[in-house]
């Protein structure tokens, strides 16, 4: 497996995961939904914010990332490549990209949601800790963040 910054070359394989893994995503059920995410992706992709696993020819983990707002936009992996490192390579990285000096944020599902479980468990091993409960896309989420390297917060936990 190797990580790689995603190109517009990768889009059509970047897209063939999304299409796999779009049930866990809330608003990438419908075909119009799915064209935007792909607009969005290249767009990402041209911002050199969008880091994708590659195995065996195939994309089996992407990321999403925001510098401006310091947060992880979008994190997914292929079923048959879970619990083998794919999530936290994407992690390692994603984390040299942001500042550290500032707080990091991401959203995921709630505690109660069954989709929640593994995303929520990465999160807090990286230290991000649950913050306010939102509401993307029409969908309960939990805010996570990521106090800066040194802050008091962060110590305390």
């Amino acid at each position: 497996m190797n990580l790689e910054y995603g190109s517009p070359t990768d889009i059509e394989n970047w897209m063939h995961l999304v299409d796999r893994i779009k049930l866990n995503f809330p608003g990438l059920e419908a075909e119009e939904k799915l064209h935007a995410h792909k607009t969005t992706v290249l767009k990402f992709m041209n911002k050199r914010q969008a880091i994708c696993v590659k195995a065996e020819g195939e994309i089996v983990g992407v990321l999403l990332f925001s510098k401006s707002r310091n947060m992880i936009c979008c994190l997914g992996v292929a079923p048959d490549y879970r619990r083998l490192g794919v999530a936290s390579m994407l992690m390692d990285e994603v984390l040299r990209n942001l500042d550290r000096t500032k707080e990091i944020s991401v959203c995921t599902f709630r505690a109660e949601d069954e989709k929640g479980s593994a995303p929520r468990a990465l999160y807090e091993k990286y230290g991000f800790i649950e913050d306010v409960l939102v509401e993307e896309l029409g969908y309960p989420n939990q805010k996570y963040v990521l106090h800066p390297v040194g802050s008091e917060r962060r110590e305390r936990q």
